[in-house]
């Protein structure tokens, strides 16, 4: 083997389609700009950072499409979910890891494979041969943006993702908070008490709701337009959307029982989920923000139990960069226009940590295959994977185009009776169907399975 696969972006999808090509017998070198060319939102220079949350989210393969994703990107020998395991921390049904662990096993991971180099440079351009992954994410640099809209003749696609905030254990006043996953889930103590719960009656809800409307927020610079993406909306867009929105969203009180008064139940509740193994730190679940940083602190500490809050890190906006995957890649994740280009990650138009690592662990194994001489049978619709690259590869609606999670509205129906309340069995027929069709395609490919 003589070729060599080039991977510009060293984030979820870049890391895993290294680790798959590689682990095919491919050469592999990763081009990732950070730490010498810096972008708002990382703080390091590591594989695989983690710069909004710390978690993967649903690990339950059988009644939820993420967690199906996780299920085949681990029977396809995936880095990312064994790094992920590695360093998991309790949180109810979630797989949360424990951020900066998890990117230092990756990097490390990668750095030693001896099929892998790491090259710490800026690519500014698509060249013009040889074989290609751009997976730069969101926060594609301004340089290879601008040289993606002048190739595919399209003027690029963007959107502001918002960052939550980071809170320091020790500062939560657990006197008002309390330890409890909703619905008690997760088959240990820890995982059953994963999450800190902040309580509010009416009124404190009402006076959150009203400081956060008020609150002094980041604008978009001049000229500067974009949409929210809707599973990542900052809180106080939320809230402008309706004063009950969060109560109904990431601040809603079901399942939950405040154990310091067990007989009152909380009009709303703010959850805070494990950010690092040791446990001293907590991110606030669903608070991205685009509020400025005075603003922030002053509007959090109203937070029963958080009144006194010390923050790791506050939240933040950054633009985020996608292209119209619809018309610009064919079946393989390949440019139409440019075939020795394939795109991976959310800059085709997927959304998550996990979307984006399925994205390339399957741009590593085509490009990969391709460069072997082998020849792959397109991944199944029914699979998490297959349904995730049919939609971003001509399944969506080219004029509404827009970053998708994945989920079972994306696989072909499955022949059950029941409607609703026939849910669970037919989200497990979804999931049985996926994975009896993922084992058979891995079957037939040359690249890592487990035994």
């Amino acid at each position: 083997m003589t070729e060599t696969l080039h991977i510009v972006g060293g984030g979820m999808a870049g890391s895993e389609a290294a680790w798959q090509a590689a682990n095919m017998g491919v050469d592999v070198v990763i081009h990732e700009m950070r730490p010498h060319v810096k972008t708002f939102a990382h703080r390091t220079g590591n594989l695989a950072e983690m710069v909004c949350s710390n978690s993967f989210r649903s690990d339950d393969s059988e009644q939820n499409a993420v967690g199906l994703l996780h299920w085949e990107m681990r029977q396809a020998g995936g880095l990312i979910m064994e790094m992920g395991d590695r360093h998991r921390l309790p949180a109810g049904g979630a797989l949360a890891v424990d951020r900066d662990a998890f990117s230092e096993a990756v990097t490390e991971r990668l750095k030693s494979h001896p099929k892998i180099t790491v090259q710490d440079a800026e690519i500014a351009d698509l060249p013009a041969d040889g074989h290609w992954i751009v997976a730069t994410g969101p926060l594609t640099s301004g340089a290879l943006a601008e040289a993606i809209r002048q190739k595919t003749s399209a003027d690029q696609l963007a959107f502001f993702d918002a960052i939550a905030p980071i809170v320091h254990a020790e500062s939560i006043d657990m006197d008002i908070a309390w330890r409890q996953s909703r619905y008690d889930k997760g088959e240990t103590e820890d995982e059953r008490t994963a999450y800190i719960n902040c309580p509010m009656t009416k009124d404190q809800y009402e006076a959150f709701i009203d400081a956060l409307l008020k609150a002094e927020k980041t604008e978009f610079k001049q000229g500067e337009t974009a949409s929210y993406f809707d599973g990542c909306l900052p809180i106080e867009v939320m809230a402008e959307r309706g004063r009950e929105t969060l109560r109904h969203g990431p601040m809603k009180p079901v399942g939950l029982t405040n154990t310091h008064d067990p007989q009152t139940k909380a009009y709303a509740v703010v959850q805070l989920r494990r950010d690092n193994k040791l446990g001293t730190l907590y991110n606030i679940v669903g608070f991205q923000t685009k509020m400025k940083y005075g603003a922030q602190t002053a509007v959090f500490r109203m937070i029963p139990g958080l009144q006194e809050a010390r923050f790791a890190r506050l939240g933040g906006i950054h633009r985020n960069t996608f292209i119209h995957s619809p018309t610009l890649l064919d079946e393989q994740l390949r440019l139409r226009t440019q075939p020795n280009i394939r795109f991976a990650g959310q800059i085709t138009g997927v959304e998550g940590y996990v979307e984006s690592a399925a994205m390339g662990l399957l741009a590593g194994r085509l490009a990969a295959s391709e460069i072997k001489g082998l020849s792959v049978e397109p991944v199944p619709q029914t699979t998490a994977t297959g349904a995730l690259v049919t939609h971003i590869t001509g399944g969506a609606e080219a004029k509404t185009f827009q970053p998708m999670n994945v989920n079972f509205g994306l696989f072909p129906p499955v022949d059950l009776k029941g409607g609703r309340r026939n849910r669970p069995a037919r989200y497990k027929a979804y999931t049985d169907r996926a994975k009896a069709d993922w084992t058979g395609w891995l079957a037939k490919q040359d690249g890592p399975v487990p035994a």
